[in-house]
């Protein structure tokens, strides 16, 4: 997996001090275990006494302000780290009439399975709401790996979920650019909408991979990206080359489309590429400049989908693909320090709150709202 938040060298320097202080600790005890033998079998005057246990003080002393001062110059190299990470999923207008009868909006529970295996919460952000309540929902969570992370078919310009999928995107440049680290995170339906919030332009091109999977065609850059610059090379070598990536879309963003489009090429770094047989189309990209990332493929499918299909792979090398996208993602949450005013605020705005429905079709389980 990866190697963590603050690298590796890092970890072994950590290591390596804990070493250094457990031989140090182990290393006065013993002696200060053989000056008391020493004083039981000679004795000695209550001066002497006094001389050897403040000397023994003395050096216990030293020893905590040096791990400490340690520690400090360790921990000193990273930036702060979020340990409770929150991530907000947009939800999205129900599209079919047996889903209407449950509610009006909702989240495919394996989004919110994904995130939460990768070690963050999930809080559903709820559409058509005041522009000052996603604001205040901004504030709060330390990532939307969901607020545009949801497959399905919407309009990618007026629905209530592009409404609020622009907010959340405006707030979320704004954010990075002021220093205030926030990552955007976009899954299919959410990576179009990326596409759209982005070149303010429909560049979608009709496709056939509606339930296939393929593998990636990574792109020259894709090692010294964000997203990929730490992958280990049995898993590069997975997505390269086997058939593990589950696409279920009808409409891709095209290189010629891609190419075409100053926006877009000045935005995103395209990380990896396929094909239908006819057209080629952008399946991975990052922006440059901001923690923004958006894949035409679906992760969480892999390892919370069961239905059968072709176009979703189970083998373990699937498997760790998925694992390998949302724990990168949380990784990058927990890099901002947003949080809930207070803990009642923060969970009442939990997905705990709410209980998923089996459905058994396009999705195994499903949140209504």
């Amino acid at each position: 997996m990866q190697c963590g938040l603050s690298g590796c060298e890092f970890r072994r320097r950590r290591r390596g001090s804990q070493l250094l202080m457990a031989q140090c600790q182990h290393n006065l005890s013993w002696k200060l275990r053989r000056a008391l033998a020493c004083i039981r079998r000679n004795g000695c005057s209550r001066r002497q006494c006094a001389i050897i246990c403040c000397l023994a003080v003395l050096l216990l002393i030293a020893l905590l302000l040096y791990s400490r001062s340690l520690a400090s110059t360790l921990h000193g190299h990273g930036q702060p780290v979020n340990t409770r990470p929150i991530i907000g999923i947009l939800t999205q207008e129900t599209i079919f009439e047996e889903w209407e009868l449950h509610g009006s909006s909702y989240i495919a529970a394996s989004y919110v399975k994904s995130i939460e295996s990768a070690g963050a919460r999930v809080i559903p952000i709820m559409i058509n709401l005041p522009e000052e309540e996603y604001v205040k929902i901004f504030n709060s969570i330390n990532g939307s790996g969901g607020w545009i992370d949801d497959g399905g078919i919407v309009d990618l310009r007026h629905s209530g979920y592009a409404k609020a999928a622009k907010i959340f995107y405006d707030l979320a440049l704004k954010a990075n650019d002021n220093g205030d680290y926030f990552p955007i995170w976009g899954t299919c339906l959410g990576f179009e909408e990326l596409t759209y919030l982005t070149s303010g332009e429909l560049l979608l091109t009709l496709t056939e991979t509606e339930d296939v999977s393929l593998p990636l065609n990574f792109s020259q850059d894709a090692l010294r990206s964000k997203l990929f610059r730490n992958i280990p090379k049995d898993l590069y070598d997975n997505l390269s080359k086997l058939p593990i990536t589950s696409n279920f879309h009808s409409w891709s963003l095209s290189v010629e489309n891609f190419t075409a489009n100053e926006k877009l090429k000045e935005f995103y770094n395209v990380l990896s590429t396929n094909s239908d047989g006819t057209v080629e189309f952008i399946s991975t990209f990052e922006a440059y400049d901001y923690p923004i990332y958006g894949v035409q493929w679906h992760p969480e499918k892999i390892s919370f989908e069961w239905k059968i299909a072709p176009g979703i792979s189970h083998t373990a090398e699937a498997v760790y693909a998925a694992f390998y996208m949302a724990e990168f993602f949380v990784n990058e949450a927990r890099k901002s320090l947003h949080k809930f005013p207070d803990t009642t605020q923060e969970n009442e705005a939990l997905i705990y709150n709410y209980c998923p429905k089996y459905t058994g079709k396009i999705f195994d389980q499903m949140y209504f709202f």
